[in-house]
């Protein structure tokens, strides 16, 4: 979603005046709350009564009869809605199983030196032009208000978790790494309520009196607030990369199963990615898996902190 709102801001310069709404999966929707370019933020509930969600905003979709529909995804469902939207413009992806009813189809190519965020910024070409925009978020006076209260001095951020384990760092590395910053200095966990465990885990062992745990307390724009002025950011290849990239924020993300060349890395003007070196099995995957697949995780058990205390 963070990587879609380049295409909220290029559609928004070449034509402020029109009306531009999201369709985005229920529990995305606080990302954009008083989002100042869009007009409407449609919410699509895919827990309960999928496919009876999915035909009601079918018909409001063509009730609405869009100039343009976009889909910025491959699967059927958004293909569906936008190749029978009766929008005059359907543009989306070739590999979309729906695209032979778009009115223009793109490939969606996956080379070295191409950011998702150029792939899903192709789709506006036909609207607007080749330059690049970068993905912008817009924590509010409330966001900032919330977090207020945390940014007295400076401090970091750890956003720890990932939803695959091999992409993400292991515990007793994090462990090592916060031994190295000041106890005197302020270490946030970010994360969702379900990340509390491993948080309150690795601040347990780690000892250090710096740590909060904020995973499950604050909302995707409050931490996007909280990072913005952090000193130093660190993720895993995971959405926290895209939250600090989104307010140009500081960001240190480690690559585990993962590569850049993927075009899922930082956009931030300080970033760095940290990594280990060349391994026979990595990239295992695009996305990553539940355990790693050689048995070994050297691709994350191999990564010297030492890049990361660099960064402090």
């Amino acid at each position: 979603m963070i990587l879609t709102t380049p295409v909220i801001e290029k559609l928004h310069r070449f034509y402020p005046e029109a009306s531009i709404d999201l369709l985005v999966k229920s529990g995305m929707e606080s990302l954009f709350r008083n989002h100042p370019f869009l007009h409407k933020v449609i919410t699509w509930n895919k827990n309960h009564g999928k496919y009876r969600n999915f035909f009601s905003i079918f018909s409001k979709i063509r009730k609405e009869k869009y100039d343009a529909v976009i889909t910025v995804q491959r699967f059927a469902l958004t293909g569906f809605l936008a190749a029978f939207s009766e929008a005059k413009i359907r543009i989306g992806f070739s590999k979309n199983p729906f695209s032979m009813f778009f009115t223009k189809s793109i490939p969606h190519i996956i080379r070295e030196g191409m950011h998702e965020v150029e792939r899903n910024l192709m789709l506006t070409t036909e609207l607007t032009d080749v330059s690049i925009v970068k993905p912008r978020l817009y924590p509010t006076a409330i966001d900032h208000a919330k977090t207020a209260a945390y940014k007295s001095g400076g401090y970091y951020t750890i956003s720890p978790a990932s939803l695959w384990f091999t992409k993400q760092y292991p515990m007793e590395k994090w462990v090592e790494f916060i031994s190295y910053i000041p106890t005197q200095t302020k270490i946030y966990f970010l994360g969702a309520s379900d990340d509390t465990i491993l948080c309150e885990e690795i601040i347990l062992r780690s000892g250090h009196p710096g740590c909060v745990d904020l995973s499950g307390k604050l909302s995707f724009l409050e931490s996007v607030s909280l990072m913005k002025d952090a000193r130093m950011n660190f993720t895993n290849d995971s959405a926290p990369t895209h939250l600090a990239s989104a307010v140009n924020a500081p960001v240190t993300v480690i690559y585990c199963s993962t590569v850049p060349r993927f075009g899922f890395g930082p956009l931030s003007d300080d970033s760095r990615i940290v990594e280990t070196g060349e391994l026979y099995c990595r990239p295992c995957g695009i996305h990553g898996y539940r355990s790693c697949p050689e048995k070994h995780f050297r691709c994350a058990t191999q990564i010297d902190v030492d890049q990361m205390i660099a960064r402090l």
